[in-house]
């Protein structure tokens, strides 16, 4: 297996390495939304070069190249299997209480005896993330785990692209399958928040929308939470995610990250599940904490793939606020955990998908680090 990157901006348009001999199976861009909206002109060029390839991609908070962090360009990864197999499949996610029959639905066309991997690549405002996921879990054999994310759209969270081939568009998903028995897959996701304040229980929601908190209207209370950033809202909540448990007393939680408010229902959006009866707190973070996450996440992605060719990084437009002008330490972080030689793009990003842990069980994770490493066997 053999990786290229590249990268294009608007200056000068794809600057692209010689490539090893024979087409790329998989393409993976990943670019600012201006630059896949319209007729995505990048992208239609990548698609018409390779046109034996898998082509896909989404738009960014933010585009991963090494341990540099881009804004509007395009970065991609051609990649030159030996023997690995990759298909994907497109779906639409214009209904966000359909989010699971997506799932379902690509996941049963990806099905195979012989499917090892599937990566997701989600429009990151139309989808119920955590519904998604668990429709592709509940579909997909044992030993499939699914990783990936959401798309971004910087901090404006206006619309997202998912693209297949040369068609870009909003309120799609992408799933890639991954066969054979060559391929080797590692992941891992952290995240570095810590909790703050007191718990305070669902009283009401609906999916992955947030009504009531201790019988309080919640949007209402979150703005007391944040004081005069409440006026900067959906983006100053990727400062202050909130932390689910499922029971008062639980040590460790999922994060949320709103997507949206709605002021007349005093509502609150977020990418995944605000189950009713669970617990919700605020949680921050210490640019320290983030960068450790980052290479923990490093860390686990490689622990049992040591000859990765190529990482893919999506990490959430939250942690990339907070970092700031710190940003490229959690990048360089992550570089420093990789194998050599190891070729790594991705985006920041609404939402990322991957097992919390060392298993298969997939979930849906908002202020992580999560990196997906992928090699092959000789």
């Amino acid at each position: 297996m053999q990786t290229t990157t590249c990268h294009w901006n608007k200056e000068t348009g794809w600057l692209m390495p010689a490539l090893p001999a024979g087409a790329p199976q998989l393409v993976l861009y990943f670019g600012a939304t201006a630059q896949l909206d319209g007729d995505a002109s990048p992208v239609r060029e990548l698609a018409a070069k390779f046109p034996q390839a898998v082509v896909c991609g989404c738009s960014t908070a933010g585009e991963i190249l090494g341990s540099r962090v881009y804004d509007d360009s395009v970065v991609a990864a051609l990649v030159h299997f030996q023997s690995t197999r990759v298909r994907a499949v497109a779906e639409s996610t214009a209904n966000n209480a359909d989010s699971k029959i997506v799932g379902r639905q690509a996941a049963a066309k990806l099905n195979a005896p012989d499917l090892r991997h599937v990566l997701i690549l989600s429009d990151g405002l139309s989808v119920n993330g955590t519904a998604l996921v668990a429709g592709f879990r509940e579909t997909l054999p044992p030993g499939v785990a699914i990783t990936g994310g959401l798309a971004g759209d910087g901090s404006r969270f206006q619309k997202t692209f998912v693209g297949l081939g040369g068609d870009v568009k909003r309120d799609q998903i992408v799933a890639i399958g991954f066969y054979g028995d060559a391929i080797v897959i590692g992941y891992g996701s952290r995240g570095g928040w810590e909790g703050f304040g007191p718990r305070r229980r669902i009283t009401r929601s609906q999916g992955n929308t947030l009504f009531e908190l201790d019988g309080q209207p919640a949007l209402a209370l979150y703005k007391r939470y944040l004081g005069e950033r409440a006026a900067g809202l959906p983006a100053t909540g990727l400062l202050f995610p909130l932390e689910l448990t499922k029971d008062v007393n639980d040590s460790e939680g999922l994060v949320r990250t709103i997507l949206a408010v709605d002021e007349a229902k005093q509502s609150l959006t977020f990418a995944g599940d605000m189950p009713e009866g669970w617990y919700a707190r605020l949680m921050k973070a210490t640019a320290e904490q983030l960068v450790d996450g980052a290479a923990a996440a490093s860390n686990a992605a490689t622990r049992s793939n040591q000859n990765s060719s190529l990482a893919i990084l999506v990490s959430c437009v939250g942690r990339r606020l907070v970092l700031g002008q710190r940003i490229e330490e959690e990048l360089e972080a992550v570089i420093r955990a990789l194998p050599e030689k190891t070729q790594a793009v991705g985006f920041y990003s609404y939402g990322e998908a991957c097992p919390a842990g060392t298993g298969d069980y997939s979930e849906l994770h908002n202020q992580t680090m999560t990196i997906t490493v992928i090699g092959e066997r000789a």
